[in-house]
């Protein structure tokens, strides 16, 4: 009966030092993943700003540059194009119609893994170069990011135009 208490006690022992154990690495883990979180953020934000700069000076190889290989674009209006062969396409004739100037406001970043998304939106002016007038652009996007190789890319992408209308 005593070597049953004895060794019913060491068992019990030996579970609550694994249980406290992984725990410990919980903890560790989830400081990690914040910290990872916040430069994998700052790092999600300053592809968005190379992606403005990339619309404002109507750069097709540099938004392409910010795409994974198997990326699709999805524009408000227009068709989609997948891997970024097509995406550049899609930027070089879009630039060759108009000349994009706005600015992104990033609403939210989550990160899950090597993924993550962002909601935003944009404000600012088109010039339309067929007739030279300049329009408003009101648009909110969905990014989905893929972390490649120590880089975030943009997979997915996808915006439509927002109403003035109140």
């Amino acid at each position: 009966m005593k070597m049953k208490i004895l060794l019913t006690t060491a068992i019990l022992c030996i579970a609550l030092t694994f249980c406290y154990e992984m725990k410990a690495t919980e903890i560790n883990t989830a400081i990690n993943t914040e910290i990872n979180s916040d430069e994998d953020k700052k790092q999600i934000e300053k592809v968005i700003g190379i992606y403005q700069k990339s619309l404002a000076t109507s750069n097709s190889e540099l938004a392409a540059s910010l795409y994974t290989k198997d990326a699709k674009f999805m524009p408000s209006g227009g068709p989609s194009a997948t891997g970024t062969a097509q995406i550049k396409g899609s930027y070089d004739y879009v630039f060759s119609q108009i000349q994009v100037n706005i600015n992104f406001t990033i609403d939210e970043v989550i990160i899950i893994g090597k993924y993550a998304y962002v909601t935003s939106t944009s404000q600012g002016t088109s010039l339309i170069k067929s007739n030279n007038q300049t329009v408003s652009e009101i648009n909110r996007e969905l990014f989905v990011f893929k972390k490649e190789n120590g880089s975030w890319k943009i997979a997915r992408y996808m915006f439509n135009k927002m109403t003035t209308d109140k």
